[in-house]
């Protein structure tokens, strides 16, 4: 079973986006989450990245929900990694944020209809699975510390 089906049962009705720019924006909020000691507010890692706050929150509450990250209320609030950045992958990003979804269900969406509907979304659909197979393949060999180490 591939991590992206694993995540799939863990995403909240009220998640954010599917889409890549989540995914890249995910990707930096964590990396800001690193760089800051691994404790920081909504507000801070929005104003960091130049980000309207309720996306960034969207973003936030989908990986606390797949215990990614935690968050804490109060006055010593925000969010913080659950995990070492060392051991955070892309892929488990990517993942939990299911964005292969989008991409995949846009394309066999756009099968149906006509003479060969059925023969182009079997064939599709094996293209897709082969994209998902690459993309975690390399996705998994990088981790929020390498973004980190990339970004100093």
């Amino acid at each position: 079973m591939s991590i992206h089906k694993e995540a799939a049962s863990k995403k909240p009705a009220t998640a954010c986006p599917s889409t890549f720019k989540t995914f890249s924006l995910a990707v930096q909020a964590l990396v800001a989450l690193e760089r800051h000691s691994g404790k920081c507010s909504s507000g801070d890692i929005a104003s960091y990245l130049h980000l309207e706050s309720t996306l960034i929150r969207r973003i936030l509450k989908t990986l606390a929900h797949a215990d990614m990250i935690e968050s804490r209320e109060g006055r010593d609030g925000g969010y913080r990694l659950k995990k070492n950045a060392s051991d955070i992958t892309l892929a488990e990003v990517y993942s939990i944020l299911q964005v292969h979804n989008s991409i995949s269900d846009g394309m066999l969406d756009a099968t149906t209809g006509h003479c060969f509907a059925a023969e182009i979304r079997e064939s599709f659909a094996g293209i897709l699975s082969e994209i998902e197979e690459s993309t975690l393949k390399i996705l998994e060999s990088r981790t929020i510390a390498d973004m980190v180490e990339q970004t100093i």
